[in-house]
């Protein structure tokens, strides 16, 4: 091969890296398998009390405060508030651990909520997708606590 076929097909190849690299923003549930996601957390109802956004950040800095979690994902219903999180590798073994910790933790010092809390990792990718509906502006919240309810139920069965 000649070194200008060579040098036009590295000109190709590069500009190609370039625009993939350019590529448009894709929702966080596509990504959530290869990075840290760390959605902020939601309401699905604004009409609740005041401090609702300090609660749920303070759910979401305690639950990140762990040395074995690495990203979470904290959404809050009528009733419910589902806190999903992802583990680091080495930690795996511990999960079940993790979670009881987590859950008396989040109790004792919310003790007016009620809590699904879980590291599987199914629970947590279909949490990120429900994330990015309710980002959706026709998403509507009768249907996101719908899903949400749906994503407990799954949560339960697979305990």
């Amino acid at each position: 091969m000649t070194n200008k076929k060579y040098a036009f097909y590295i000109l190709i190849f590069s500009i190609c890296v370039f625009l993939t690299g350019c590529e448009k923003e894709t929702p966080n549930s596509r990504w959530s398998m290869l990075k840290k996601v760390d959605p902020a957390p939601i309401s699905l109802y604004t009409e609740t009390a005041a401090g609702q956004e300090e609660l749920l950040q303070g759910i979401k800095e305690e639950t990140s405060m762990m040395p074995s979690i690495y990203d979470v994902a904290v959404i809050k219903g009528k009733k419910d508030t589902l806190v999903a999180y992802k583990v680091k590798q080495m930690a795996r073994f511990k999960m079940k651990r993790i979670e009881k910790e987590l859950t008396e933790k989040l109790k004792s010092k919310y003790p007016d909520e009620k809590f699904t809390v879980s590291s599987d990792f199914k629970i947590f990718l279909e949490t990120i997708r429900l994330w990015d509906k309710t980002q959706e502006p026709d998403f509507s919240k009768e249907k996101a606590e719908k899903r949400l309810k749906e994503i407990i139920k799954l949560n339960n069965e697979l305990t």
